[in-house]
């Protein structure tokens, strides 16, 4: 795990630079000119009297004094002695740009440049850089599409060309930071958005990443920033691969990486994403409004038609739209007419448009009842057309959100219709504009992202060396043992002890064979049965075992937990039996959960009102899902042994909940 604890200030905002590497070394300079950098460029070179115009120091000793921050672009084998004489000389930091280490199956060369750096921070190796717009300070070697700021959000990336495409932006998006994190051998993900969001002048931070190297220092990370009034937003990459061998069970299955990652972000209360525009929008409304707006949202446009598109885009997007009280449907009939008819999404047609004043108060009156207003406005193109006619409206959002103190989003149906120019003027107000109606409703649901629960912090993720599959009836046992309720049954070794056991039962009786991972699959599950008569064997059995059947359950549900590589343990619930992967109707958490938490999930679920008792339906025994669920995360939290536990299907009746189908994955003990 990375080194924690680092001071980065001088590496992010350095009084003086070297640089070092020929080529790259030129690059570097003539950014921080570009830039306006105010201290010195020292460059590096044993032989060059000259680089880009500068003195050039034909070593480091013959620096003026240790730089702040060094962008090391020699080669990898030439990097380690470069970092440990930077290290020697009191240097505030460097980014370590070549390439081929443990990317390249290099892990030995890459320990010994952390060995070389000691205590001084290094971004790398394999990195791109950091940006630093609010102070000109350039440690980048590339052409980038950003400018200087007095204030604006962080970018953090493990992908460099993502993050450059990210600075090409055009959607009015002051950004403060950019930093890669290459392979970081040495600082990791929530070490180094801790250090861009420490300077006051960050708003917020947005991330794109591949993987995370301490989940429960990103948490911390994440609470830290909600503390401080700055939103996490982050695109979690590489979400549709199972993160684990999907064979042993249907919880492998369903709570893969991109399930899992969901639900550690939830949890730690940072806005999930799934595009690069998403991010950007999101940014915006946190750079302004801060990390959180409420979800009740009114949406106003002067068409029919874009009122009925927001409604339906937002759908999928689980946004609603309240209506209007009495007293807003009231005021706004008397100042739009009879004709007007008011809902939300409000069509307030175009007989005010113009009319400066009685545009705000419709805006201001609508917006006066929520969280949150979309307003819905395709500025004309300003070098084909005259958009003068718009500035009343854009006005009226504006004045709306100021009296109100509540968020106005003027909402381009297309990303290209809000010219950026006006975009950072209204931005400059405190007034933001979105862009893409489909991407604002998007970017809306991510910024309404609950903080995470206080001290939340997932378990260490822990490795079970050589797992295997219990047998059934052992693993009902331990489950019986914990205080989850098990069928009544009997165990036997051949079929012919199981029929003669099996009169100490009562019918319907089921019959399994052991030694299966899906039992249901290899037809080894017979139900039904009054006895055991006339019964054939179940081929590739390794026993059996006879239970009287659970009747009259309202639910068959699947409870799964499993360790997870990096998350700790996750928890999945979800409408179970032989259909729970083609129904896919699941929730999955991170542990540790509340009894509310875990609730809440539940609910969550597609389904969920089949069990709170859909069209007069029996309520399913939810409080008694809680339960096993509760006690099945404190099982597994407890006995380091088990990797695994599945319950499918724990049937669910009017009171209480049976484990009817168990699958545990536990290493053996001495």
């Amino acid at each position: 795990m990375p080194a924690m604890n680092r001071d980065l200030s001088r590496l992010l905002r350095p009084s003086s630079i070297a640089v070092m590497g020929s080529v790259w070394a030129e690059n570097v300079i003539a950014q921080c000119r570009k830039m306006a950098f105010g201290g010195p460029v020292w460059p590096v070179h044993p032989t060059k009297a000259t680089i880009a115009g500068l003195k050039a120091y034909p070593s480091l000793a013959a620096l003026p004094a240790a730089p702040d921050a060094s962008f090391v672009g020699v080669n990898r084998h030439a990097t380690i002695g470069v970092v440990a004489e930077l290290a020697g000389m009191g240097a505030g930091g460097a980014i370590c740009f070549a390439s081929g280490w443990t990317e390249a199956g290099e892990a030995g060369l890459q320990a010994s440049l952390v060995e070389a750096a000691g205590d001084m921070p290094i971004l790398g190796p394999n990195c791109y850089g950091v940006i630093n717009y609010l102070d000109g300070v350039l440690l980048w070697p590339d052409q980038h599409g950003g400018q200087r700021v007095d204030r604006g959000v962080a970018l953090l990336s493990q992908s460099s060309n993502i993050v450059i495409n990210l600075t090409m932006q055009a959607r009015a998006l002051p950004i403060a930071y950019v930093a890669c994190l290459g392979n970081a051998a040495q600082i990791g993900l929530a070490q180094l958005a801790a250090a861009l969001l420490e300077d006051e002048r960050v708003s917020a931070i947005g991330i794109y990443v591949e993987g995370f190297d301490d989940a429960a220092g990103f948490a911390a990370l994440a609470e830290a920033a909600r503390r401080a009034g700055k939103g996490v937003v982050c695109i979690k990459s590489g979400k549709t691969s199972a993160s684990r061998d999907a064979a042993a069970s249907h919880t492998a299955s369903l709570a893969g990486a991109a399930a899992a990652s969901s639900a550690f972000l939830r949890q730690a209360g940072v806005a999930e994403v799934t595009t690069l525009s998403e991010l950007i929008e999101t940014l915006k409304i946190f750079h302004v409004h801060g990390p959180q707006i409420g979800r009740r949202l009114c949406s106003l446009s002067c068409s029919g038609g874009e009122a009925g598109l927001v409604a339906d885009l937002a759908a999928p997007f689980g946004l609603t739209f309240p209506p209007p009280t009495a007293a807003q449907r009231q005021r706004l009939g008397d100042i739009l007419g009879p004709i007007v008819t008011i809902a939300n999404p409000l069509d307030y047609h175009t007989f005010i448009w113009g009319d400066g004043p009685r545009t705000t108060d419709v805006f201001t009156t609508m917006l006066a009842g929520y969280d949150a207003g979309l307003f819905v406005i395709d500025p004309p193109r300003p070098d084909r057309c005259d958009p003068s006619s718009f500035q009343p409206a854009l006005d009226a959002i504006a004045a709306a959100g100021r009296s109100t103190g509540k968020p106005a989003f003027p909402v381009a149906s297309l990303a290209e219709n809000f010219d950026e120019d006006l975009a950072r003027t209204m931005m400059a107000g405190g007034t933001v504009a979105l862009m893409g109606l489909e991407t604002a409703l998007g970017s809306l649901r991510a910024a309404m992202t609950p903080a995470g629960r206080p001290g939340w912090r997932p378990h260490a993720p822990a490795t079970v060396a050589d797992a295997r599959l219990m047998d059934e009836s052992d693993a009902k046992a331990l489950l019986a043992q914990a205080g989850v309720a098990i069928p009544h049954g009997i165990a036997a070794p051949t079929l012919a002890e199981a029929g003669a056991l099996a009169g100490r039962l009562r019918a319907p009786l089921v019959l399994k064979g052991l030694g299966f991972a899906h039992k249901s699959e290899a037809g080894a599950v017979r139900l039904g049965l009054d006895n055991l008569a006339g019964q054939a064997e179940i081929d590739g059995a390794t026993g059996y075992l006879v239970e009287e059947m659970v009747t009259g359950a309202v639910a068959e549900l699947i409870v799964g937990l499993r360790r997870d590589p990096v998350y700790g343990i996750s928890l999945t619930l979800g409408m179970g039996g032989v259909t729970a992967e083609l129904m896919a109707d699941t929730v999955t958490l991170i542990l540790p959960a509340t009894a509310e938490e875990i609730r809440a999930a539940l609910m969550r679920l597609a389904l969920w009102p089949l069990l709170d008792g859909y069209r007069g339906r029996c309520r399913a025994d939810v409080d008694a899902v809680v339960a096993v669920a509760g006690t099945l995360a404190g099982l597994i939290a407890d006995t380091p042994a088990i990797e695994e536990i599945e319950i499918n299907p724990l049937m669910v009746c009017r009171q209480g909940a049976v484990a009817v189908d168990a699958l545990i994955r536990k290493a053996a003990t001495r």
